[in-house]
């Protein structure tokens, strides 16, 4: 009896053991005892991280960013692997294998990182404090959950420092720290960026303190949610937080990313530094850029040439870039020189129609290939580490596959909308372009999207060519439609829409997560942490409200607006005369005019 009682007591514990790993994977919100909880407050887990969060909204979280937190860790962990492989420090990671493929290289690069290896006398892993390792500043921390989880997942960091303005939130990073027993997380109760309580709740006005504050080479890592600014809706206000025109067209997410891109290069060129985009990704409702910053007043020089401007057609979508800058490397020496331009006329050359001016934007390459190799193979490698791995495996593979010399993209959607046609399939498009002899890849940032190296009127030439085989009604067409002057125009070339093999990437192919599903209802930003605490219902009322609103109209009289409009103003008439005053025939006269 003995014996069973204690068999019995370790297959309880057992069960303990794997309903915990398997919260743990999918960071799960669970309440704990009592004694060890102030009143109103829940237990957040997320990674090896447990975050003491409370009911009340003082204290901003959000659970869908656990894909940009896992993110990340993985991108800490290599770029802490290749710098302290440097200074003699091998990086240890648990569940992962002791040789990790790193890139796709010859064997006698694989035997050079053997013999490097062997070098690595000292060792650094997660949860410990590395002498020679990294230092983290989070700079806007509220619960202190991302640094909690640098302390505990990243290996080879020296230290952890959480920062946030709000004393609520201090004072739970406080509690957090010590819930998780982190020894070697540092605490600053103060703003270390700019100490002013009205600084706006985006990475504009701290993106001029972090270029200065980063340490040479070192890595700086930046979330944008603002992205109804970004992506065209407030060009004006684009230009005022950024310094750059966004506009409201297809490749709005990329443009995005090369945006603040631009912005951090150009701040950080007023103190002679630049940047090395590393990874930039769009996901979900945000962008996360990680760059190396670093110092030379002769690769500052090259800060033009590396900008451009975006000429955008109203009509049809075509875009051109045009350079801030050249250079000409003369072999001793760089000569630079200003740009020469427009690159467009007056009008669209495919449908007549006028441009759009916007930018600048960062035109170089914003990932570096080799370094996403080596995170992608180390996530992959090790896919029970983050329980996003699957998509951050979907998401870096399309970012291997993405073109890097071809900004921004066209979505095939978009093409067929403009003139009114069968929508031609992914496969077919791609192939008749690799058979016209230009190159194509996808996008990571929308999910029809189409980056080539083909002109715009290669690319119309193709939809003329599928126009052919699947005619529109051109009598119902107006004479200054877009559609009506493209299709006017004969292909000079004759399109192939045989699908080719190397038209589908391997990531398509193996079916990888490359663009999930919602995770939840209203998974989009969160409303701003209250001073006071509580949790206001009106941002989700209105969400609900405006859900499907295009789709769904409402054809009930009852189910309308039912006050005025607001620039309607209400008067009384006069009980004797039974006639409205003056005041009153001005507002209904001008009511009558809108």
């Amino acid at each position: 009896w003995r014996s069973l009682g204690l068999l019995h007591f370790w297959l309880i514990l057992l069960c303990y053991y794997y309903y915990w790993m398997s919260s743990d994977a999918t960071g799960s919100l669970e309440t704990m005892a009592s004694e060890d909880l102030l009143p109103g407050e829940t237990v957040v887990r997320e990674g090896k991280a447990s975050i003491l969060f409370p009911s009340a909204n003082e204290v901003f979280y959000n659970p869908v960013q656990e894909f940009n937190r896992d993110l990340t860790c993985a991108v800490i962990t290599e770029f802490a692997r290749d710098l302290l492989a440097q200074r003699g420090v091998r990086v240890v990671v648990p569940g992962e294998k002791e040789k990790v493929l790193v890139s796709l290289s010859e064997e006698s690069n694989e035997a050079e990182e053997k013999t490097g290896a062997e070098e690595l006398n000292v060792t650094a892993t997660a949860g410990e404090k590395c002498e020679h390792g990294l230092r983290v500043l989070e700079g806007l921390a509220a619960s202190g959950l991302r640094s909690v989880r640098f302390a505990l997942e990243v290996p080879g960091l020296q230290s952890v420092t959480a920062n946030d303005f709000s004393s609520k939130a201090a004072a739970l990073i406080a509690r957090n720290a010590q819930y998780n027993r982190v020894s070697h997380l540092d605490l600053m109760l103060t703003s270390l960026l700019y100490n002013s309580p009205y600084s706006p709740f985006h990475p504009a006005s701290f993106l001029d303190a972090a270029v200065q504050a980063v340490s040479e080479g070192g890595l700086l890592c930046v979330t944008c949610t603002d992205m109804a600014v970004m992506a065209g809706n407030s060009g004006e206000t684009c230009y005022s937080k950024y310094g750059s025109i966004s506009i409201k067209a297809k490749y709005c997410h990329e443009m995005a990313l090369r945006i603040i891109l631009h912005s951090l290069d150009q701040r950080a060129g007023v103190y002679q530094r630049y940047i090395q985009p590393l990874l930039s990704v769009s996901a979900d409702f945000y962008i996360r850029v990680f760059v190396r910053v670093f110092t030379g007043q002769a690769t500052v020089k090259n800060s033009a040439s590396k900008q451009a401007l975006v000429y955008n057609c109203v009509g049809c979508g075509s875009f051109h870039l045009q350079r801030m800058g050249r250079r000409i490397d003369n072999g001793k020496h760089m000569k630079y020189s200003a740009a020469t331009g427009p690159p467009v006329g007056p009008e669209c050359e495919q449908c007549g129609q006028r441009h759009q001016l916007g930018g600048p934007i960062w035109a170089e390459p914003i990932h570096d290939q080799e370094f996403v190799q080596k995170v992608l193979s180390a996530v992959s490698g090790n896919p029970s580490r983050f329980g996003t791995s699957k998509r951050i495996e979907g998401m870096l593979s399309m970012v291997t596959e993405e073109l890097e010399d071809v900004p921004l993209y066209y979505t095939v959607d978009n093409l067929t909308s403009t003139l009114h046609c069968n929508t031609p399939p992914l496969l077919q498009f791609r192939s008749a372009l690799l058979h016209a002899g230009h190159r194509v890849s996808l996008s990571h940032a929308c999910k029809n999207a189409i980056k080539t190296d083909a002109p715009p009127a290669a690319i119309w030439d193709i939809m003329r060519c599928w126009e052919k085989e699947n005619p529109v009604k051109r009598e119902k067409l107006s004479q200054t439609s877009p559609a009506f002057r493209i299709l006017s125009t004969e292909p000079r070339l004759e399109a192939c829409f045989t699908v080719r093999e190397d038209a589908n990437p391997q990531s398509r192919k193996r079916h990888l997560t490359r663009f999930q599903e919602n995770p939840q209802a209203f998974w989009g930003p969160k409303a701003r942490a209250k001073a006071g605490g509580g949790i206001t219902t009106h941002l989700q009322d209105k969400r609900k409200k405006c859900q499907n609103k295009r789709k769904n109209q409402v054809t009930d009289s009852s189910q309308l607006k039912n006050f005025p409009c607001k620039k309607f103003k209400q008067v009384r008439l006069d009980q004797t005369s039974k006639q409205p005053s003056p005041h009153a025939s001005a507002a209904l006269k001008i009511f009558l005019f809108f």
